[in-house]
């Protein structure tokens, strides 16, 4: 039997000032599931996934949710003059956590528990995608939205993510990554192309990007 998704979504429809950018859009995310959309720069992704995330409201169309929300969007959230364990203090305090145990786990699966002291503005770009990244993460959300999750990672970083999607994949947690790129599409269980508002499948095989 399967089981009822854990995001739903139907006919969700976004435009700007009579620009249509998202044309009734659908999509079912379901528990232990990887999912990634692709789509060029303009395509609606970062507007999809702030209407997912409830940061923007979509101009008709229902989105339902299950269980708890972490969303890592493309810019981050973060202060520069706080170090890493100051933002993880504060998320503790805005999440209710009893302990920061799962978080500082988190920094040493990203390995980047050695600047855990270190304030946000010495931090290189993909160390701050890493922080990004264990704050959407560290309230264990059963729905996971990722924009653009990798930007920034060399390449130990990057085999470390797919590895972290893949243990949350299987501890039962719904990750959609959103991407103008999709490497390794093999690893996703299902691939979508966001085009013209449209969301359609895609194959996953090898890479998959704009113009594939």
């Amino acid at each position: 039997m399967v089981s009822e998704p854990v995001l739903r979504v139907r006919g969700v429809c976004k435009s700007y000032r009579s620009r249509p950018v998202l044309r009734g859009v659908s999509l079912d995310l379901h528990a232990g599931q990887l999912v990634g959309i692709v789509g060029e720069n303009g395509a609606g992704k970062s507007t999809l996934l702030r209407i997912l995330a409830g940061d923007l409201n979509a101009d008709s169309g229902v989105v339902q949710k299950v269980g708890l929300l972490g969303c890592c969007p493309q810019e981050t959230v973060l202060h520069p003059a706080f170090t890493v364990e100051q933002h993880l203090r504060f998320f503790q305090a805005a999440f209710g956590l009893g302990c920061l145990t799962p978080a500082f786990e988190l920094l040493e699966q990203l390995n980047f528990t050695s600047h855990r002291n270190e304030r946000v503005e010495t931090l290189s770009g993909g160390t701050r995608q890493k922080l990004n990244l264990v704050l959407a993460l560290m309230h264990d959300p059963q729905v996971l939205l990722l924009d653009e999750p990798y930007q920034g990672f060399d390449w130990e970083t990057y085999l470390r993510f797919w590895d972290l999607a893949a243990a949350l994949r299987e501890r039962g947690c719904a990750v959609l990554v959103v991407s103008h790129l999709a490497y390794d599409a093999s690893r996703l269980d299902t691939l979508y192309r966001l085009d013209g508002g449209v969301l359609r499948e895609a194959e996953r095989t090898g890479t998959v990007g704009v113009g594939s």
